[in-house]
């Protein structure tokens, strides 16, 4: 699953991890390979986990299918292949949509449906490979598609979550779980 050569066991796992890998299993039918990875540190593991899921599926004015782009784009720009076929799994299944994982990676700016999509999108691309020039004016121009203060913040959030966790999941060698290739088709 990894180049790691430990991985932790639900005979051996703490109960708080065996407890969160079942509530994977029955969301999706199985437990994502970065789950099982993370246990490997289960403090850490409990943490991000919670906070992943509070990025991805919490209160925000950016729609969970906004936040699965967002994902998609940046895990595209930093070729993470876990990343990639999870998250395009994702979200072809919240949206409905086979193909637009596909065409979100061949022009997001062309796939995006609306104009706000095509600035957030835009704006996350731009956190990830020059986080140091944005600018003011990059903010407005999500003001100007009516984000709020906090969409702004939950944008910039989201697209740190992902390249920390296509770093982590790349340098470590994962592999993604098959089943992410079924999902949505």
């Amino acid at each position: 699953m990894w180049w790691l050569r430990k991985a932790v066991d639900e005979a051996s796992a703490p109960t708080a991890v065996v407890e969160a890998w079942g509530r994977a299993k029955a969301k999706l039918g199985f437990v994502p390979n970065i789950q099982r990875l993370y246990a490997l540190r289960p403090r850490r593991y409990l943490e991000w986990l919670a906070h992943y899921e509070d990025v991805m599926r919490g209160e925000s004015g950016i729609s969970p299918l906004e936040r699965e782009m967002i994902a998609l784009v940046v895990s595209d720009l930093n070729d993470c292949h876990y990343c990639l076929t999870s998250h395009a799994g994702y979200l072809r299944a919240l949206s409905g949509d086979p193909t637009l994982p596909d065409r979100l990676r061949e022009n997001a700016n062309a796939a995006a449906p609306n104009e706000r999509v095509r600035a957030i999108l835009g704006f996350a691309a731009k956190v990830t490979r020059d986080a140091h020039g944005c600018t003011p004016e990059d903010l407005d121009r999500l003001r100007a598609v009516g984000l709020s203060e906090e969409d702004v913040f939950d944008v910039v959030e989201t697209a740190a979550m992902f390249n920390f966790t296509n770093r982590l999941t790349s340098a470590l060698g994962m592999v993604p779980n098959r089943e992410f290739d079924a999902m949505g088709r």
